[in-house]
């Protein structure tokens, strides 16, 4: 055999070990990913089972708000029954309006505010809201990483031929959810 021959198959080798690894890298940030997803996943469910229960609550103390009850309830199947991520993370942001205007209403009603079982609940939905928080930064850092290998040289060339995807971060779209809120309880 000759040098240039040698040269050539150590270039293919070194290439070829090169595809393997940004591939099994690429694999491993998407599981990264599907796994930051699915732990947020568990506590938006949590949060989804907790809502008919505030909602009802609610609804003894609030008859007439039936407008923003509705908004809740609809805001919540939406979610439930989200396909892709996408479809999720968007359902994820009228959810959270919602609930924002649902727990808004307990300020118009000093009955309620003092009802235990509403206190309970609403106790519980902060805990659960705190989780869903850092499960969401903890989804976003993921991604991040994953999105920054999918588009950097010279890794985007193997995410192109293997269809390796940017991934969608969760952001805040509106401009309303984006200033300062006041909660009190």
């Amino acid at each position: 055999m000759n040098y240039t021959l040698m040269v050539i198959i150590a270039l293919v080798v070194l290439l070829v070990l090169w595809v393997i690894g940004t591939y099994n890298s690429f694999v491993k940030g998407k599981n990264r990913v599907d796994e930051a997803f699915s732990t947020m996943d568990v506590y938006l469910k949590k949060r989804y089972d907790l809502i008919p229960n505030l909602v009802e609550t609610v609804k003894g103390y609030a008859k007439h708000e039936s407008e923003t009850l509705e908004s809740v309830v609809n805001a919540r199947t939406k979610a439930v029954n989200s396909g892709s991520v996408e479809e999720q993370l968007d359902a994820e942001r009228n959810l959270s309006g919602a609930l924002g205007r649902l727990l808004a209403i307990s300020e118009s009603y000093p009955d309620l505010k003092a009802n235990t079982n509403f206190m309970d609940l609403q106790g519980q939905l902060k805990g659960i809201e705190g989780e869903i928080a850092n499960s969401r930064k903890f989804y976003n850092a993921v991604v991040k990483e994953f999105n920054i290998k999918v588009e950097s040289i010279p890794s985007n060339i193997i995410a192109g031929l293997f269809g390796f995807k940017k991934r969608p971060l969760v952001e805040v779209s509106s401009e309303t959810e984006r200033e300062n809120v006041t909660v009190a309880f």
